[in-house]
């Protein structure tokens, strides 16, 4: 099954903490139905010094699951779903279903 969500995605967070805000996905787990998003879900990790890593505390993106996020719309900007097409060259291309856009290509 093809993937709706994919690395390089921008995308809105639907609910929790950080509901509204949209990153760039990072990286996507479709085990784990989780993905990265850049600048979004931060959490704390107390991290200890080691050779060539400082100790401290760092703020770091914590994996949110696919439910909780969407595609943003090329168009607007605004959380969109996602659908499948086939154009006349045989490619199989995502599609923004509140715009008709392509999302990728």
């Amino acid at each position: 099954m093809a993937a709706k969500i994919k690395k390089g995605d921008k995308v809105v967070v639907l609910t929790g903490r950080d509901k509204g805000r949209s990153g760039e996905v990072v990286q996507v787990n479709p085990t784990e139905g989780r993905a990265l998003v850049r600048g979004v879900n931060m959490v704390k990790r107390h991290t200890r010094q080691t050779g060539t890593q400082e100790g401290g505390i760092i703020s770091k993106e914590a994996p949110i699951q696919l439910s909780n996020i969407a595609i943003a719309d090329p168009k607007d900007g605004k959380a969109t779903r996602v659908g499948f097409k086939i154009l006349d060259d045989g490619r199989k291309v995502r599609v923004a279903k509140r715009s008709g856009d392509l999302i990728d290509g």
